[in-house]
């Protein structure tokens, strides 16, 4: 391969490819925002990046540059051969079709494969980058932050409105919110407009950067108790969280009033306006772990 990156419009003509709509195929093909994709991962030659959806592999040339090992794992069978050929001359690189969701990320990063000289190694912590179809991005986001181990951070293409909801807080707090925040700390950096992708989509998207803790923000509680008590309180999230709880936990209203009284929170609330913490003291009330 050359030390240009290669055209995505190029090869879309040359391999007469027809972007899938079904698989959220929008590339983004202006080569500016990918550098700022890249650059926003302060990748080192020590570093180790996983790469979700490399389409055609417009960002996957950027990573390459500053990283030491990219694996790229890529759903549309017909475009991993195309990839392969176009980086052939760099062994760092490696691409595997498969689905995100149906592959341990953390066990992707210690695949076997040619390691720059001196640079990262498969056992080394890794970091993600990717862009994420909507139909998929909030599973893949609680995939990747629940892979054990996580990766240290992520750098993520989203859509405008889910880059909003990923960093909202208490008052204008979601599900997804709430997913995102309880194992990182979400930033919103650039826009990016539709017109930079090909084809075009609707809206707008922005990269988002999410520094993973290292532990949860709410330690004190196992996880899928946690987010069984978010999922209730948010299955009916215009109404009061007395009516959600007592719906999504198959209870009483009398009983979700006690446990919401007895972790501080008026039961007229909804669940939009808590934190995360206060998130955690419902959980141990219901548990009885307070």
């Amino acid at each position: 391969m050359s030390n240009k990156a290669p055209s995505t419009l190029a090869l879309v003509r040359r391999h007469n490819l027809n972007l899938k709509k079904s698989l959220g195929q929008n590339l983004l093909i202006d080569s500016t925002h990918l550098a700022r994709i890249a650059g926003a991962a302060d990748l080192e030659t020590t570093d180790t990046v996983l790469e979700i959806g490399p389409g055609l592999g417009a960002l996957t040339y950027h990573l390459a540059e500053r990283a030491g090992r990219v694996i790229a794992v890529e759903l549309d069978q017909r475009l991993v051969p195309i990839l392969r050929a176009e980086f052939a001359g760099q062994p760092h690189v490696s691409f595997v079709h498969g689905d995100i969701l149906q592959v341990s990320p953390a066990e992707l990063t210690r695949m076997q494969g040619p390691v720059q000289p001196g640079t990262a190694s498969a056992a080394e912590p890794y970091k993600v980058v990717g862009n994420l179809p909507y139909y998929i991005t909030s599973a893949v986001l609680r995939h990747v932050l629940e892979s054990l181990p996580p990766p240290t951070l992520a750098v993520l293409l989203v859509q405008e409105e889910v880059a909003r909801r990923m960093v909202a807080q208490s008052g204008a707090m979601s599900l997804l919110a709430v997913s995102v925040q309880f194992y990182a700390r979400p930033r919103a950096l650039h826009k990016i407009p539709a017109g930079a992708f090909l084809p075009r989509p609707k809206v707008d998207s922005r990269v988002v950067r999410l520094d993973v803790r290292a532990q949860p923000a709410v330690p004190e509680v196992e996880p899928a108790r946690f987010f069984k008590i978010v999922r209730a309180g948010f299955g009916q999230r215009r109404k009061q969280l007395r009516n959600s709880l007592s719906a999504g936990l198959s209870c009483t209203k009398e009983q979700a009033d006690y446990w919401l009284a007895s972790s501080g929170i008026e039961p007229r609330r909804r669940a939009e306006t808590l934190s995360l913490q206060e998130w955690g003291l419902l959980t141990r009330t219901v548990y009885g772990t307070v």
